[in-house]
């Protein structure tokens, strides 16, 4: 009988393992057992269950050393997959694919000392901006052999990081690019907006405006999110790319919440909702259903949320608009939300961030007219006049 397991991975896909037992270590006397994982099938863990089985009554099978970088890491994303989301992790497996693993793979786990990690660091620095965030990846497998008893200490503790010297160029000095618009360029966005004949592209830009929603959240919208009697939106999910592709998670911050919109932002939802209906029953599509999307793609499935990068390009230059992205739209919304004199918590709740420190940071400083104000509000304290 097969010691096959099933176990989950956050994305609830399921994954299979299993333990064999392969004989007495001569040296210590104890039994000893290998581990297999990561199998999308019975069927395939199975298979190599029984052909480890087969080795062991041969004589020979060979229990797999943990000695190279690569080892070490293999063993850590096994432990890694289960403790982020999937799109966290598909960015963690192409930075080791293209930038850790190639330089650090085949070295010796234990041979890997502060003098090659500086070298390699180094290197990263030289063509990579975020060199840094490379350099604490390739560590975290480092600290994963000390935790395991693998080395002793981590060479990484001792690299010194490299400053890069930046050239500022002259002819660009007053260019400073903000990615949101103030008041004024949001009027003249909205104005255009309402002359474009995609309704589909008109309601997700007006509700990405109106809302301060993240365009990940958007899109995993269903109809029955949408409050039209009490005028308010309940933002539960949103859309992750894994390795399998698009799948529906939760938020950012792993928290619901419901917001109110205005009636300009409803009144398109009825819109669209009818045009949708109309679209898709062309095409043979069923969207009377509970879990319909608000904003699907033409196979009536999750759209890619990087497709709005197409659209804003377009209809920004065909109506020579300046230049923003869709975060840029969750950007103004929230430094208009401070113009209009919302409260910092309100503005954390709408945005639907973790914590006041990101609205704060990220934020709070954004807007011309709070740059143009930070110097009245000084020289107006200072010239006070002095009640003593």
């Amino acid at each position: 009988m097969t010691n096959i397991k099933s176990y989950q991975l956050k994305n609830k896909e399921t994954r299979y393992k299993f333990y064999v037992y392969v004989g007495v270590d001569p040296l210590t006397g104890k039994e000893q057992t290998t581990t297999r994982s990561g199998f999308k099938t019975k069927k395939e863990a199975k298979e190599a269950f029984l052909q480890i089985q087969q080795e062991i009554r041969n004589g020979t099978f060979r229990k797999q050393a943990v000695e190279s970088y690569r080892d070490v890491y293999e063993l850590w994303m096994e432990h890694y997959e289960n403790t982020v989301e999937d799109s966290t992790l598909l960015k963690t497996k192409r930075i080791f694919k293209n930038h850790i693993l190639p330089m650090f793979g085949e070295y010796k786990i234990a041979k890997i000392d502060a003098a090659i990690c500086q070298k390699h660091v180094n290197q990263w620095a030289k063509k990579l901006q975020r060199f840094r965030m490379v350099k604490n990846y390739a560590s975290l497998v480092m600290k994963y052999a000390i935790k395991h008893g693998l080395i002793n200490k981590n060479p990484f503790d001792l690299v010194e990081m490299p400053i890069i010297k930046s050239k500022i160029s002259l002819e660009n000095e007053d260019e400073e690019f903000e990615n949101f618009y103030s008041r004024e360029q949001l009027i003249q966005f909205l104005h255009c907006l309402q002359q474009d004949n995609n309704l589909k592209r008109i309601t997700l830009f007006h509700l990405l405006a109106f809302t301060g929603m993240r365009k990940s959240e958007a899109f995993a919208l269903q109809w029955k999110d949408i409050d039209f009697e009490l005028e308010e939106i309940r933002i539960t999910k949103a859309v992750k790319r894994g390795e399998s592709g698009l799948y529906i998670g939760p938020t950012k911050n792993g928290e619901s919440r419901t917001i109110k919109a205005d009636e300009k932002t409803m009144s398109l939802f009825k819109l669209w909702n009818t045009e949708q209906v109309e679209i898709y029953k062309e095409k043979g599509l069923n969207t009377n259903t509970k879990k319909q999307l608000v904003f699907s793609n033409e196979q009536n499935v999750l759209q890619d949320p990087n497709k709005t990068v197409q659209w804003l390009s377009y209809f920004l230059q065909k109506y020579d608009l300046d230049y923003i992205t869709a975060h840029g739209l969750r950007h103004t919304h929230c430094s208009l939300l401070f113009e209009a004199g919302a409260t910092i918590k309100e503005v954390q709740y709408r945005l639907g961030h973790r914590d006041v420190k990101t609205t704060l940071d990220v934020y709070a400083h954004i807007t011309k007219k709070a740059k143009a104000e930070t110097i009245d509000k000084f020289t107006s304290f200072l010239h006070e006049p002095n009640i003593d």
